[in-house]
């Protein structure tokens, strides 16, 4: 068993990885959507990449129409899974997803129908299973400390893109003691080098970039003789099967409208630089962590 941190209520705060010295796969967001998921783990298979060096970033169930097959699924991969806030609302019997919207806004009103799905198809043991979850993954690859975390550092649920104040991400690398912060929750993939280390987001599988193009984002970090190799791949896979149970189960239509057009149905989250870039194909070059 995985060495764990415990908290007073005897709660798993971060599990630690140890060493590891061979390619690692990164996904966040399934979001409810068992087609990605499928996808995500056929890829994982595809590229020799065993469960033991898969981490989720966590948010396992969301918008999707799916969550109970999602979490089943993700529990018989075996990869290592991260405490996102939907994980923590739904295991504390919370009223909302703890997502972090500011109370009234498009986002905050459209989470209140695949939420409130969600929690009435996930039993007792499993709410309790995401109550159990790691808050904070760590590990070290080629000498360099990570830490994984679903918002920042702080809080489970705060929005760090690409735009946010780099000064505040090293505050939060620095508040981790790691060289790497990977970060899931904003639902974009970005990577960025501070004064001291690095910031990476793998994106999320369950849910497009808001790019116009459907399919998801992952992240690879493979050793390299000079570093670690950051890189940012797409999943692309037929969003239909997800699309017709939503509709199936009578969700709200715009996220279902979101996996076909890849564009999302609001952007009251985003920063006005993300905002700017609704719609635009995303370039992501590949980072040497040394």
């Amino acid at each position: 068993m995985l060495p764990v941190d415990l908290n007073e209520s005897g709660d798993e705060v971060m599990m630690q990885l140890g060493e590891i010295n061979e390619p690692l796969l990164v996904f966040g967001g399934p979001y409810s959507n068992l087609a990605a998921t499928r996808a995500m783990q056929q890829r994982a298979e595809t590229l020799g990449i065993p469960p033991q060096r898969v981490i989720c970033t966590g948010d396992l169930v969301a918008y999707c129409a799916e969550p109970v097959e999602t979490v089943t699924l993700l529990r018989q991969w075996g990869c290592h899974l991260l405490m996102g806030n939907c994980e923590e609302s739904l295991a504390a019997g919370a009223v909302d997803c703890g997502c972090g919207f500011d109370e009234g806004s498009a986002c905050s009103l459209l989470a209140v129908d695949w939420y409130r799905y969600a929690q009435q198809r996930l039993d007792a043991d499993c709410c309790h299973w995401m109550g159990r979850l790691p808050r904070v993954i760590g590990f070290t690859l080629q000498g360099k400390r990570y830490r994984v975390v679903h918002g920042s550092v702080s809080r489970i649920n705060e929005f760090i893109f690409a735009s946010s104040d780099p000064l505040y991400k090293q505050q939060q690398l620095d508040l981790a003691g790691a060289d790497v912060v990977l970060a899931g929750h904003c639902g974009l993939p970005f990577g960025q080098a501070l004064e001291r280390g690095y910031w990476l987001n793998a994106g999320v599988i369950g849910m497009p970039a808001n790019d116009a193009r459907t399919g998801g984002w992952y992240l690879l970090l493979t050793p390299q003789a000079d570093g670690t190799e950051a890189r940012w791949e797409r999943l692309d896979y037929d969003p239909a099967p997800a699309v017709a149970r939503m509709a199936q189960e009578n969700l709200s239509p715009v996220y279902a409208q979101a996996l076909q057009t890849g564009l999302w149905p609001n952007q009251d989250i985003l920063p006005a630089i993300e905002q700017a870039q609704q719609g635009k194909a995303l370039s992501l070059r590949p980072i040497l962590i040394r």
